[in-house]
């Protein structure tokens, strides 16, 4: 009479095998969390970005000026998330919050010091 089934040593030989390639798998899904954060921060500065870009073409279209919407504005074009703050657009990402930085010159060198400065150009967070 044969029997039919896997041997001991079979068993532990696919064990060792998956064990291997879980180790070799972990450190990559592990890794996604900061990336995750990372591409989130993006993500949310191209928010405040698109919202200060739709403000001053909306006011230029109006006729108010000046065109620049001061931080306040603009942290109220992406509620719920934004906050006003002095340098920027506070967001939080995970219960995390973040700054935005917003800038008053065009050419991002000029950062703001009161949420009732115009916000000529919006950064990244850092």
């Amino acid at each position: 009479m044969k029997t039919k089934g896997f041997t001991l040593i079979e068993l532990v030989m696919v064990i060792v095998i998956l064990g291997i390639l879980a180790a070799i798998a972990l450190p990559k899904f592990v890794d996604l969390s900061g990336e995750a954060l990372t591409a989130s921060k993006k993500g949310m500065s191209g928010a405040v970005k698109a919202a200060q870009a739709v403000l001053v073409a909306s006011r230029a279209a109006a006729g108010t000026t000046p065109i620049n919407p001061t931080v306040t504005l603009l942290a109220a074009g992406i509620t719920p998330e934004g906050t006003a703050a002095a340098t920027g657009v506070q967001v939080s990402i995970n219960g995390t919050s973040y700054t935005v930085p917003t800038y008053t010159d065009s050419s991002c060198t000029t950062p703001t010091a009161a949420v009732a400065n115009s916000v000529a150009c919006v950064g990244d967070i850092p």
